[in-house]
C-alpha cells in the first residue's frame, strides 16, 4: 500500500498494519522495513548503517551520474557518509548555530507580521500554502544563503521537480523534470558564487565559496553547488509542509487552536505534535555496511533498510493513541528530522518558523476556517498539502 496512490494520500493505515507485525519486517533476502520508534532511532544512530553514497552508487548503478538530480544529491551532505559528510556538514553548520537561529526570532516575527498584513484584503477564499506556508521559509532561507529576493519566485517549482527523485516511486518523466531542475539550480548557484566572490557578503554562499578555495577542509566545485542547492530546497520544502500541516490540524481541532491562540507559549509542544502526527518527511533509507541488528533481528552486510519515520512517530509502544492529535502528550521527540550524524541541520530553524507563524495566524484571524478540504501533494515521502483554502472572516 505504501507504493500506491492511496499510500501517497494516507500511509497511516499501512503503518498500523506494519506495527501489528513488530518493529521490523523483512521482505526480501536483504531488505527490511523498519517501523518501530526504537528500531528506527537505533538504525539512524548506528555507524554500520550508511547512506547510499557516490562510492556505493558506482558499484550498484553504472551510469548513475547521467541522472543529474541523483548526482546532485549524491554530491551533497544528504547522501554522504563520514568522513566526507563530516567535512561538508562542518563547513555549513556555522550559519545554523543555536545562537544565530535564536537571533532570527525577531526577523521571523516581522516577516510573519508582514505576510499576515498582506492577507487582510483577501479575507475570503485564499490559499495559505501560497500566502504563508511557502513565502515565510523561502524568505528566511534565501536571506541566510544570500539569494536575492527578486529570484525567489521560481524556486517552489524547481524544488517540487528536483525532490521527485527522493520518492519511493518515480517515473522517467519525474526524472527528466528533476534533472532539468538540477541543471537550472546548479547553473544559478554557479553564477551567484561568481558574484559573491567578486562582492562578498555576510551570507552562506559567500562562506561556502570561500571554503572551496581555503586550505585544509574544503569543498569541490560539485560539492559546493550541490550543497547550496540542497540547503535552499531543504530550507523551505519541509518547513512549508510543517507550517501547512500545522494550520490544517489547528482548523480540524478548534479546542487546541484556541489554547494556542490564548497562550503562544504552548507553540513548541504544539509543533512537536504536528511533527509527530504528520511528519514532513516520511521515509529515509540506509544500507548495512557491516553486520548489525535491528530490534533483535540480524541484519547482514549489504542489506537495504527503509526507515519509516512517519510510522515510528505513530508507534503505539511509544505513543499511546498514536493517531490522535494531542499537543499536551508526554513522550520522546519525533524522528521527523532524523537522528545521529544526519540529523537535519535546519531543524531548529524550521521549528522556530512554525512556532512563530502558527499562533500569530490564529490570533490575527480567530474566525478563520476551511472552505474546502485541502488537497494533498501527490507525494508520499515529502508529505504536505498542495493548497489550504480558507476564509479568514469565518
Amino acid at each position: 500500500m505504501l507504493l500506491t496512490s492511496a499510500g501517497d494520500v494516507d500511509p497511516n493505515e499501512a503503518y498500523a498494519a506494519l506495527h501489528a507485525h513488530g518493529q521490523v519486517l523483512q521482505f526480501g533476502d536483504r531488505a527490511f522495513l523498519v517501523n518501530g520508534y526504537d528500531a528506527v532511532d537505533k538504525a539512524l544512530r548506528d555507524s554500520a548503517m550508511q547512506t547510499i553514497d557516490a562510492n556505493r552508487l558506482d558499484a550498484l548503478w553504472p551510469g548513475w551520474r547521467e541522472y543529474r538530480a541523483v548526482a546532485l544529491f549524491a554530491d551533497s551532505m544528504l547522501r554522504a557518509n563520514p568522513p566526507r559528510h563530516t567535512r561538508m556538514r562542518r563547513l555549513a553548520a556555522g550559519v545554523f548555530t543555536a545562537r544565530r537561529v535564536g537571533a532570527l526570532r525577531g526577523v521571523i516575527t516581522q516577516q510573519v507580521g508582514e505576510l499576515l498584513d498582506e492577507l487582510t484584503p483577501y479575507a475570503r477564499g485564499l490559499d495559505l500554502v501560497a500566502r504563508l506556508a511557502y513565502p515565510l521559509p523561502i524568505r528566511v532561507i534565501t536571506a541566510l544563503l544570500g539569494v536575492p529576493a527578486a529570484d525567489r519566485g521560481r524556486f517552489r517549482e524547481l524544488a517540487a521537480a528536483l525532490t521527485g527523485v527522493l520518492e519511493l516511486n518515480w517515473s522517467d518523466d519525474d526524472r527528466k523534470q528533476a534533472d532539468a531542475a538540477a541543471d537550472e539550480l546548479t547553473d544559478y548557484f554557479g553564477r551567484l558564487v561568481a558574484v559573491r566572490r567578486a562582492d562578498p557578503r555576510d551570507d552562506l554562499v559567500t562562506a561556502l565559496a570561500a571554503a572551496q578555495e581555503a586550505e585544509g577542509e574544503r569543498l569541490t566545485g560539485d560539492e559546493l553547488l550541490a550543497n547550496l542547492a540542497l540547503l535552499l530546497v531543504a530550507g523551505f520544502e519541509t518547513t512549508t509542509n510543517l507550517i501547512a500541516n500545522g494550520i490544517v490540524l489547528a482548523l480540524d481541532h478548534p479546542a487546541y487552536a484556541q489554547q494556542l491562540r490564548d497562550d503562544p507559549a504552548l507553540a513548541p509542544a504544539y509543533v512537536e505534535e504536528v511533527l509527530r502526527l504528520d511528519s514532513p518527511v516520511q521515509i529515509t533509507s540506509r544500507r548495512a555496511e557491516g553486520a548489525s541488528e535491528v530490534a533483535g533481528l540480524g541484519v547482514p552486510p549489504g542489506s537495504e533498510l527503509l526507515l519509516l519515520l512517519g510510522a515510528a512517530n505513530r508507534d503505539p509502544v511509544r505513543f499511546p493513541k498514536p493517531d490522535l492529535f494531542e499537543p499536551e502528550r508526554i513522550g520522546p521527540p519525533p524522528l521527523s528530522f532524523g537522528a545521529g550524524v544526519h540529523y537535519c541541520l535546519g531543524a531548529p530553524l524550521a521549528r522556530l518558523e512554525a512556532q512563530v507563524a502558527l499562533p500569530a495566524l490564529l490570533r490575527r484571524f480567530p474566525e478563520m476556517e476551511l472552505i474546502a478540504r485541502p488537497r494533498r501533494r501527490p507525494r508520499m515521502n515529502l508529505r504536505g498539502w498542495r493548497e489550504v483554502p480558507v476564509t479568514l472572516a469565518g
